[in-house]
């Protein structure tokens, strides 16, 4: 099963989801970090940030501790004084967890663990396993499992080998394996369940049912247990208004949200727990798991979940990656048979129109054209030959160039409405040369009924009404798809693309031959001219070259004229700009495709010449994960000068001005390109980071450019800048 075809078992209905089209700022406000109360099937303890002394509790402190002086005390004396000299041992490494295990003083056996956080040290005591598996146990357990995903065939059957081996490990009624789409709704793709427990197969899930920031948390913390929905949270005490709220993110017995637990109410669950399935970083779906009865999930369970989500996720990573190799193979071999068989001794149009129904199979289309001049030859299920050719008129008027390609055409060209039925899905690419035509696919509109669980408006009211409340129902809501076709896989559109250029080389290359006949005693003119041409683009690549540096120069000087400190920083900081523009038209005049540029490699040279001219002391504080992406030349530009400006102020306020830790990623998230850069220093520099001087504007001025947005988020410690923008042209317009 290939990415496609996952995605048609999940199909998107293209007219506005729940939770695409509504406000749901209310949810997304939540703080749901910072509630004030935790579960009360175990205790916390605050502590300060020391580990000296408990600030505040939560839970039935007196109860499980066996003392009710606890406020104030040292853990050690609490909880013993091995329990307390390995806190000290785990603080001082930094290495959060599991501590140990605890007899309470009734005999009964606890989980300790520990999360650090700069203002406070938080120790939660969780109930443990009167069964406690062996440590072998549980090993052969998660090797067993590990070697069901490997033997899975396909994506289904691993996603519902999944479903089963996680039920195992849980021992809950009902395992959902749910994948996020595109438009952050969610579709529910395996499940095992037991006799009697209510299905939730293929149904989807709005966008809403999972607030922004749960998501984040969902990313931070791998599992999240309500070993009981109808709980009352402990609150933290004693209350300290005047202390800023303890952040409860990275807890475990954090109490949820009063809205989820209604949620889960109206969905007829007792218990609940949510399992993360994370890829490249960003949150790829969920292991949801319900039960109609109060069921706990220990410590140990939990930490085995984890290490199952990610074998998981590496088989998933692995099984796409596989599948879209395979298919880019199967695609290169029809290109390359599809060129050399070009007879040259006929016009290259007419072949192609001769080729039409090969390459109509190659993208596994329903029809395919070719319009050159006023002439369209067709094969297939197509649109209306004058329809084809407004169609191509619009492609060729669209100011980005390239490979044009949607699966919801109308949603683009308004006329596409009228051509949905045979071309909801196009793919079109332009051959360029002394009698230029375009290549068009035309997939047909693909009605589809996506069942809901429950109808994804209800329960969303208007700001004016009342806050946003969870629905009531979970019944089975069906919504009619139209207007879109089987979606395009980037390989398919990548092959699209490499014909167009191949066919475009072979219009150039025929066009050359004809001209090297003709001019065939002309040739140490042809050789001259070919010369002179070669010669003008390196010279126009020097002068542009030299009127940068020229210009740096100038600031350069200006610099050692000053004597203020901030105008020498600004000006610096203007010469790492054109440094970053300089570096792409390089890469321009360098490469091979001048359309695009390879951001990984232009990101690793940019940060090597920054951290250059930065001092010695820079270049192994910087690190770099960055996976291949290639974006339009103007587009490298502006993000050259987004990654200088977040490199210049995590140089500049992280750490002091002294060197330390940076690091920058860039990964491609479901057709995005996501660009962070991380810091281990002081938070937000005081607030001098994200202030509203000129870098902090130029930065939402380029992420506004690129499409995209910036979020900013306290790593504590540090600070963490990300970037996210659009891949590619399709669905921007």
């Amino acid at each position: 099963m290939t990415q496609s075809d996952l995605e048609d078992l999940a199909p998107e209905d293209g007219r506005g989801r729940a939770g695409a089209t509504l406000d749901v700022t209310d949810c997304d406000r939540e703080p749901i970090h910072i509630p004030g109360a935790i579960q009360p099937h175990g205790v916390l303890l605050v502590l300060d940030a020391a580990g000296d002394h408990v600030l505040q509790s939560a839970g039935d402190t007196e109860r499980v501790l066996g003392a009710h002086d606890w406020l104030g005390s040292n853990p050690a004396r609490l909880l013993g004084a091995d329990l307390g000299a390995r806190l000290l041992h785990r603080m001082a490494e930094g290495s959060p967890g599991l501590i140990g295990g605890w007899i309470s003083p009734d005999g009964r056996r606890w989980d300790v663990s520990a999360q650090f956080g700069p203002e406070a040290v938080l120790i939660e005591i969780e109930p443990a396993s009167d069964d406690l598996m062996t440590s072998a146990e549980r090993l052969a357990q998660l090797e067993r499992a590990g070697a069901a995903f490997e033997r899975a065939p396909t994506l289904k059957a691993l996603f519902e080998t999944a479903a089963v081996e996680f039920r195992r490990l849980t021992g809950y009624d009902r395992i959902m394996v749910y994948r996020f789409l595109e438009d952050d709704s969610g579709v529910v793709v395996a499940e095992d369940i037991a006799p009697g427990a209510r299905s939730f197969m293929n149904q989807h899930f709005p966008a809403t049912d999972i607030p922004r920031q749960a998501r984040g948390l969902y990313v931070r913390n791998r599992v999240r247990v309500i070993p009981q929905v109808d709980y009352e949270p402990a609150p933290l005490r004693p209350s300290r208004p005047a202390a800023p709220p303890v952040d409860l993110s990275d807890s475990g017995l954090r109490s949820v949200s009063p809205i989820h637990l209604t949620y889960l109410r109206n969905m007829e669950v007792g218990a609940s727990a949510s399992i993360s399935i994370v890829r490249d970083g960003a949150l790829w779906g969920l292991i949801a798991c319900h039960a109609a009865l109060p069921t706990p999930m220990t410590y140990e369970v939990r930490s085995a979940a984890v290490v199952l989500a990610g074998a998981l996720s590496r088989q998933i990573k692995g099984r796409q990656e596989s599948e879209a190799f395979r298919e880019r193979l199967r695609l290169r071999g029809l290109e390359e048979e599809l060129v050399a068989r070009l007879d040259p001794d006929l016009p290259l149009s007419d072949e192609v129109a001769e080729r039409l129904e090969p390459l109509r199979r190659m993208l596994e289309a329903d029809g395919a054209a070719v319009v050159r001049g006023g002439r369209v030859s067709k094969v297939g299920v197509t649109p209306a030959t004058a329809d084809i050719r407004a169609l191509e008129a619009y492609v060729r008027s669209r100011p980005r160039r390239g490979v044009f390609f949607t699966h919801a055409l109308s949603r683009h060209w308004p006329e596409g409405a009228r051509l949905q039925r045979e071309a909801s899905g196009v793919v079109a690419t332009s051959v360029e040369g002394s009698e230029p035509f375009t290549l068009l696919w035309f997939r047909a509109e693909r009605r589809e009924t996506v069942r809901w669980a429950g109808d994804p408006h209800a329960g969303v009211k208007d700001a004016r009404e009342g806050p946003l409340t969870p629905r009531a129902s979970f019944d089975a809501w069906a919504e009619t798809v139209e207007g879109q076709a089987r979606r395009w896989t980037t390989a398919e559109v990548e092959s699209a693309g490499r014909v167009g250029r191949s066919l475009t080389e072979v219009a150039a290359n025929r066009r050359q031959a004809q001209l090297n006949l003709a001019l065939s005693q002309a040739l140490g003119d042809k050789d001259r001219l070919l010369g002179q041409q070669d010669f003008l683009m390196k010279e126009v690549n020097h002068r542009v070259q030299n009127s940068l540096s020229l210009v740096s120069s100038f600031l350069a000087l200006q610099a050692r004229e000053e004597q203020h400190e901030a105008v020498i920083g600004a000006l610096k900081e203007a010469r790492r700009r054109i440094g970053a523009v300089s570096m792409v038209h390089r890469r321009l005049h360098q490469a091979d495709q001048i359309e695009t540029i390879d951001l990984s490699r232009y990101i690793d040279e940019l940060v090597a010449e920054v951290v250059s001219s930065s001092g010695p002391e820079w270049a192994e504080a910087i690190s770099l994960d960055l996976a291949p992406a290639s974006v339009e030349a103007d587009r490298a530009v502006t993000l050259g000068l987004v990654v200088t400006e977040l490199l210049i102020n995590a140089q500049k306020y992280a750490y002091g001005g002294q060197a330390g830790p940076i690091a920058i990623r860039l990964v491609e998230d479901r057709g995005a390109v996501c660009l962070s850069v991380s810091d281990q220093g002081d938070g937000d520099g005081g607030g001098k980071a994200k202030g509203t001087g000129f870098g902090s504007r130029l930065l939402s001025s380029l992420a506004t450019q690129l499409g995209g947005t910036i979020d900013r988020e306290n790593s504590r410690p540090g600070l963490t800048v990300t970037v996210r923008f659009p891949l590619g042209v399709a669905d921007q317009l």
